[in-house]
């Protein structure tokens, strides 16, 4: 993990289309400001993970029984 200090207005950037921007600073919380493509998704890690468990939970979660799933196509 890098860890850089910023001050507000000031900014980091991640290759050429990404900016990170500090926007704002009150005791322990902090403002940033991002500036990136559409087509990159931009989420905060707990809606993030919210997300990712919800595809998971969709998709049949990936824990299935897939020998009873091979059974039922053998017998058709």
């Amino acid at each position: 993990m890098l860890i850089l200090t910023r001050k507000v207005g000031e900014s980091i950037r991640i290759n050429d289309n990404i900016c990170i921007t500090i926007m704002d600073v009150d005791g322990k919380n902090i403002k940033i400001g991002i500036d990136a493509p559409k087509e990159i998704s931009i989420h905060r890690e707990e809606v993030f993970k919210r997300i990712k468990e919800e595809n998971q939970k969709a998709a049949g979660g990936g824990d299935g029984d897939l020998g009873a799933l091979s059974d039922l196509f053998k017998k058709k």
